[in-house]
């Protein structure tokens, strides 16, 4: 029978809002690393050395082909045996941006792809040097079709930051779970959980809609 009550609802909503702020502070340093680790990737994968162009592109390729969960272990568990000690919100954090600056690497690259081969000649014309090629003419002009899947990406790194809970970060789910030990019951706290995840991400994802439809008007595309 449907045993719903409020009182404990807002008994634990302190907790929770809490703990909002944890993922949210997690998802926020994961994606800020991400987005400049994969900037590198992506650019590393034009490399005109074939070694280091092969080695990235491996490295992308282990990355986006292993669960995220498993790359948290290893950080945090396996980590201190090669002398890297981290505490659980470094080690999610790392974990974090290090699986998605696999993903946005390819979103960038994308993006630069993109860019109308005449660009690249006229810097060229220009005797323009590699990084004022992409400092001034590339990123530029790569970041606006690359803006949905970076935002994409940004939902989807707070929807994953529950794995965190399982090195004892205090995120939402963590939350939820000791709520539902202390207390022997689970139907509020995860509800609300659910709640509050719906609460952040579709109107995340409309402002990131709308923001796109922005640049896209204002570079005229």
């Amino acid at each position: 029978m449907f045993d719903w009550k409020w009182e404990f609802v807002w008994e634990i909503l302190p907790r929770l809002i809490q703990a909002t702020g944890n993922t949210l502070i997690a998802a926020g340093a994961g994606y800020g690393l991400a987005l400049v680790l994969g900037l590198f990737l992506a650019l590393g994968q034009r490399s005109p050395y074939r070694v280091v162009t092969f080695v990235i592109r491996e490295l992308v390729e282990f990355i986006r082909s292993t669960p995220l969960l498993l790359q948290i272990f290893f950080i945090f568990y396996v980590g201190p045996q090669f002398g890297l000690r981290l505490s659980p919100w470094m080690s999610g954090m790392i974990a974090i941006g290090l699986h998605y600056s696999c993903y946005l690497s390819e979103v960038y690259r994308g993006g630069i792809e993109s860019v109308p081969r005449g660009q690249w000649e006229a810097a060229t014309a220009l005797n323009m040097s590699v990084l004022q090629t992409y400092r001034r003419i590339v990123i530029p002009q790569a970041i606006p079709p690359a803006l949905a899947g970076l935002g994409n990406y940004l939902v989807g790194i707070f929807k994953d930051t529950p794995m965190l809970s399982v090195i004892g970060v205090a995120e939402l789910i963590h939350t939820a779970n000791a709520i539902g030990s202390e207390n022997y019951r689970f139907l509020e706290p995860y509800t609300m959980v659910g709640i509050i995840f719906l609460a952040i991400s579709l109107p995340s994802a409309g402002l990131i809609r709308a923001f796109e439809g922005y640049v896209r008007r204002k570079m005229g595309m």
